[in-house]
């Protein structure tokens, strides 16, 4: 009885393994710890959604430390901007990671042609004719340089990254579907498109930062005066160079269609929600349970939401926090 006990268990455990999915990275050469990062959101695909939140690159633990007041859970993905190159940035990365956080950076790059120092505000924000944006997007011109220059730059900070066997989800360029970043609102192949595809070949192919996921993150569609956000298909540069496709969605505008188009366009890829304001509740996770998960931004859970809300979402069956989440990476 003991050894068909044994044999019963090690059966399990060989289907278990066996049913485990195995996605490859749209980057051949991706490291081990990328694949098992990816391999592992595969597989809570539709049952789990991961908690994410986003903490500024000054207030590095703050928004997460809210979470954790308010709920004792902490949530299973730390997110930050790689705007801010500072030791101190990558230092709480590590530790996060170290803890069994997932990390996902994001870069809100200035305009190629601006100094860093002049921010989201001033240059993020800001627009480029379309004189200067051909430039950008031609290799050998003098904007295009700047242009390499700054994602160099990034992609130097992104090593140290690789160096100690993080993975990240990297989701730059995101709401490039908008019109109100320098990068926003440049549909077709001469648009965004392009300028993703060149930042993935330099990344992939030149810095060999082979630890990072791609996430394609547009808006939310919608047609609201003065803020619009594209079809997402207009910016989407193909499944060849994206491992993720997420949507930002702000202002509670959680409509079923922005769940459902990224799952056509994908093709079978996973969808987040890259960016939220007001939390989505319980009731619409189970009707858009496709989303792998969502990530708050920063100081929105106390700005934007009520105690209740994060509380109630934080203790419904389907989300899952570190807690649960920790041993991702393990071999």
């Amino acid at each position: 009885m003991k050894k068909q006990l044994i044999f019963l268990a090690l059966s399990a455990a060989l289907f278990l393994h066996a049913c485990k999915p195995s996605v490859s990275p749209v980057n051949k050469e991706a490291t081990a710890e990328a694949r098992r990062l990816l391999d592992f959101l595969y597989t809570h695909r539709g049952e789990k959604i991961l908690s994410g939140q986003h903490n500024y690159p000054h207030e590095l633990t703050n928004s997460t430390d809210s979470i954790v007041a308010i709920t004792e859970k902490t949530p299973s993905i730390w997110g930050t901007d790689v705007s801010s190159m500072s030791d101190n940035l990558f230092q709480q990365a590590k530790e996060e990671f170290e803890k069994g956080s997932i990390i996902t950076l994001m870069y809100h790059q200035v305009k190629p042609f601006d100094h860093d120092s002049l921010g989201f505000a001033r240059s993020v924000k800001g627009m480029v004719t379309d004189e200067q944006w051909q430039q950008i997007i031609t290799p050998g011109t003098e904007y295009h340089m700047m242009w390499l220059d700054k994602i160099d730059q990034r992609a130097a900070f992104l090593k140290k990254f690789r160096d100690a066997q993080i993975p990240v989800l990297w989701r730059p360029y995101h709401e490039m579907n908008g019109m109100w970043f320098w990068y926003g609102k440049r549909p077709g192949p001469d648009g965004i498109q392009k300028l993703w595809k060149m930042m993935y070949d330099r990344y992939v192919n030149h810095h060999h930062l082979h630890n990072l996921i791609w996430v394609w993150n547009a808006n939310a569609p919608r047609d609201w005066k003065d803020d619009e956000a594209g079809a997402y298909h207009l910016f989407y540069p193909g499944n060849e160079y994206v491992d993720i496709l997420a949507a930002d969605v702000y202002k509670n505008d959680f409509k079923q269609s922005h769940h459902d188009e990224l799952l056509e366009l994908g093709q079978g890829k996973l969808i987040a929600l890259g960016e939220v304001g007001q939390l989505p509740t319980p009731a619409i996770l189970r009707q858009q349970n496709q989303w792998s998960w969502f990530m708050c931004w920063a100081r929105f859970p106390w700005t934007h939401n009520t105690r209740e809300a994060v509380q109630e979402l934080y203790s419904d069956e389907r989300v899952a926090t570190l807690q649960e989440t920790k041993n991702y990476n393990k071999e």
